[in-house]
């Protein structure tokens, strides 16, 4: 395990030494060189800028480019990393109304330009970068319409050195987010510049890769992220409608991709409307793409109870889901939590029992708590999590010992829900398989659930936590004998039991909001592990 470990540091080391090298390369007359060999090829097609309005989130109040300060824009070093890579990346053109000063416009590229001739760390990351040829392309009647020779050459010059740049470096980059975005740059610019056997062979050979190395055979992404499903679909319409407008072939691989995601899109959220807080998903919406999918005549259609290691089974009313998928491999695992068999339950979209959502600041310690089995409405043992996670010396956490989904199930019929699964997450560690079981009466607004640790091997006793979580916004009051807790919703009550155990209510941390962190309360059952198999039997009821 030392060996292991030391082996481990060693190989970071390694690592860190040969990125610095790579920065000192980057910055080098000698990479100048090769990334500036360009050919003489002008801009040709441009694409509608609302074809972005499914990646783009802007103010629908448009602005004048003279309401920007101009003077101190790219001067301004009170800017947060976040802001420093919004200005950079130039999708606030999306912003600007067309009736602005072209003049202005062109000015302010062409002084970017001017300072940023070069490879800069800071600002020509590929997912900076990528944005950047994407809105600059996008948004020619603003950057590129009635400009001098001079200024298109200029333009036209930074954008392909931008791209020899980018196709260099894309697939060093370990963010799968950022190789989508960045294909999409080096795609649209081959079809921009009519550069079809470079930058548009190139492009699309590369996403062909994405969709073999990222997908599952039903077109869930291996990292069995929620909002890293949407975000592909976006980026795959995207390019579709690129295509199309261009009057470019659309390879068969690109539909097949798109009918994939869009079915496990259509799953975890156009038949349900609500964001489910499973594995890096937060509080979000789709309406909006929902909207745009159908003026492009996309549809999705899908009756599965199951894909990506979700089940989710729901009727008018109610919604019932539960993570019963096997981790995925480190390399998918960046923003993964130990969620495994825990559910969300609703009722006319509001949450009856959540999980605690994902704070997706990778150098925060908010990060690792928010992956913990404790922040998830399922068992704890010992306080600690099912899954373990570790950090590299970027300060990113994957998984480092992940578990087995033993077996899993799910049922329903008009008066009848069943979701069981079992994992042994904790059977090394602890000689404890857990397994549940939860049945839903639909008639008599009845949850009945069933934990169970299954003793493998004799370890030592230790504590034991199954946690409910629940939305900041919820009242909970325990009751006089202990034996309940009233659940208090909007639009109805409940009543929580679990007659044969402790029960109780704690403050919690909720990460739903993005990148924020509330107050909630959790109601817990907890024990002690025993010599022998334990059942936890519980029931949440409608009452009101």
């Amino acid at each position: 395990m030392i060996l292991k470990s030391s082996f481990n540091q060693i190989n970071e080391f390694f690592l860190f030494l040969t990125n610095q090298l790579r920065k000192f390369y980057l910055h080098s007359s000698i990479y100048n060189s090769k990334i500036s060999k360009i050919n003489d090829r002008v801009l040709q097609y441009t694409p509608n800028p609302s074809l972005l309005d499914c990646i783009v989130k802007y103010d629908k109040k448009k602005n004048n480019i003279e309401d920007y300060f101009l003077n101190t824009l790219w001067t301004n070093s009170k800017l947060n990393i976040k802001d420093y890579e919004k200005l950079h990346s130039f999708y606030w053109l999306f912003s600007i109304d067309l009736k602005s000063s072209k003049k202005i416009t062109q000015s302010i590229i062409s002084n970017w330009i001017d300072l940023n001739q070069n490879y800069n760390q800071n600002n020509w990351e590929i997912d900076t970068l990528s944005k950047r040829i994407i809105s600059w392309i996008s948004n020619s009647k603003l950057t590129y319409d009635e400009s001098t020779k001079d200024y298109k050459d200029k333009f036209n010059n930074i954008i392909k050195k931008q791209i020899n740049h980018l196709i260099n470096e894309i697939d060093r980059s370990e963010w799968i987010d950022d190789k989508m975005i960045g294909c999409s740059a080096i795609i649209l610019a081959g079809l921009s510049y009519q550069d079809k056997q470079n930058y548009l062979s190139y492009g699309l050979n590369l996403l062909k890769k994405i969709i073999n190395f990222s997908f599952d055979q039903d077109g869930f992404p291996k990292s069995r992220n929620f909002r890293q499903l949407s975000f592909y679909l976006k980026y795959f319409v995207l390019i579709r409608e690129w295509l199309k407008e261009s009057q470019s072939e659309i390879p068969e691989y690109i539909d097949e991709a798109i009918f994939h995601l869009g079915k496990s899109y259509n799953f975890i959220w156009q038949s349900i409307k609500q964001p489910l807080l499973f594995n890096g998903n937060h509080e979000v919406n789709h309406y909006d793409f929902d909207k745009y999918l159908e003026n492009h005549g996309y549809r999705f259609i899908n009756k599965s109870n199951f894909i990506g290691g979700y089940a989710i089974l729901k009727n008018r009313n109610f919604i019932l889901s539960m993570d019963l998928g096997t981790p995925p491999d480190k390399k998918f695992s960046t923003n993964f939590q130990a969620g495994s068999l825990s559910f969300e339950f609703l009722y006319k979209n509001q949450k009856v029992v959540c999980n605690s959502g994902y704070f997706q600041k990778h150098n925060h310690q908010l990060n690792l708590i928010s992956k913990s089995s404790a922040n998830h409405s399922t068992l704890i043992i010992d306080n600690r999590s099912s899954i373990k996670f570790n950090k590299n010396l970027s300060g990113i956490s994957k998984i480092q010992k992940g578990l087995k989904i033993l077996k899993k199930s799910f049922f329903s019929e008009k008066n009848y829900w069943n979701i069981s699964g079992s994992h042994d997450g904790y059977l090394k560690e602890y000689g404890i398989i857990h397994e549940r079981q939860i049945e839903f009466l639909p008639e008599t607004y009845k949850l009945v659930g069933q934990d169970k640790l299954v003793k493998k091997k004799n370890i030592k006793s230790c504590n034991f936590e199954i946690r409910f979580h629940l939305l900041p916004e919820i009242k909970v009051t325990k009751t006089q004998d202990g034996k309940s807790i009233l659940i208090e919703l909007e639009n109805s009550g409940w009543k929580f039991i679990s007659q044969n155990h402790h029960i109780n209510v704690e403050t919690g941390l909720y990460f739903g909001k993005k990148n924020s962190f509330s107050e909630n309360q959790n109601i817990i059952i907890s024990g002690i592990t025993q010599n022998q198999d334990q059942t936890i039997k519980w029931e949440i009821i409608k009452i009101t």
